[in-house]
């Protein structure tokens, strides 16, 4: 792959393990489109590239990724049209199907599809700094670009829904004992720890490794395709609502929405 073209993804490579951080610090790393374009031609071109075995998600500063964009929420309030070139089914499907092991690095806090993409990764390590969350609700928006997809997976139908339909942030702690994640190591200890995972599968026995990760997701594919469309639809729903529209001018005011339902 030629990692000079991406603009929004940063890469390094040590051996066979290869490090993709989203690039944008100062803004918490959201998955604007551009971000998600660049993810999907990492995905694609990525699965056929033999010079690295393993993945390192990570976001660069402080988060992981704090998820939507605003401002292009603005967008597609004023033009709904525009929900047409949001397709994050192509995000959370390219996730599953990608053949090798993806191990996310969450120093921060992972919000929303930020939190989706992390949750979809084989291996989620975090410090005790990181949160995650799904407050997609709490922008009067459906969570349908996957968290209602994968955290019941990882947690169950009720304490999912719990977290889905408050928007409500679990620590890493609480994220590991539940379930929803791996593993907590200390901050100065995140690097190395991840490090030496990655390593130790790029290592191993990569045909084994690559197949059994697939077959384990065979299940995850089967419910992520059938209930992705049914995601979308309800999304752009939510995106024609009063309560979506407040939310978002609310955000952008710095002050708490009124929402009225409607």
């Amino acid at each position: 792959m030629d990692f000079s073209t991406f603009k929004h993804l940063k890469f390094e490579q040590s051996g066979k393990v290869l490090t993709v951080m989203f690039n944008d610090p100062e803004r918490m790393n959201p998955i604007s489109t551009p971000v998600e374009k660049e993810l999907l031609d990492f995905l694609h071109h990525g699965a056929d590239d033999d010079s690295f075995n393993v993945v390192i998600l990570c976001g660069a500063g402080k988060a992981f990724s704090a998820g939507g964009d605003i401002p292009f929420m603005q967008k597609l309030i004023d033009d709904p049209s525009l929900f047409t070139t949001v397709n994050p089914k192509r995000a959370v499907m390219g996730m599953i199907d990608f053949p090798k092991p993806i191990i996310a690095k969450v120093q921060g806090p992972a919000v929303g599809l930020g939190a989706t993409i992390a949750l979809l990764c084989d291996i989620v390590v975090a410090s005790p700094n990181a949160k995650f969350g799904d407050p997609h609700v709490n922008v009067g928006f459906t969570a349908g670009d996957g968290g209602a997809i994968i955290w019941p997976q990882l947690i169950g139908y009720n304490r999912a829904k719990q977290y889905l339909l408050t928007g409500d942030l679990v620590g890493a702690v609480e994220a590991e004992r539940i379930g929803l994640i791996n593993t907590v190591v200390p901050a100065e200890e995140l690097d190395a720890h991840v490090m030496a995972l990655a390593q130790r599968l790029a290592n191993g026995a990569t045909k084994s490794i690559n197949w059994t990760k697939q077959l384990a997701n065979v299940g995850l594919r089967q419910v992520a395709s059938g209930l992705m469309d049914a995601s979308i639809a309800y999304e752009a729903l939510s995106n024609i609502t009063k309560d979506h529209a407040e939310a978002v001018k609310a955000f952008m005011e710095k002050r708490k929405p009124k929402f009225t339902g409607e």
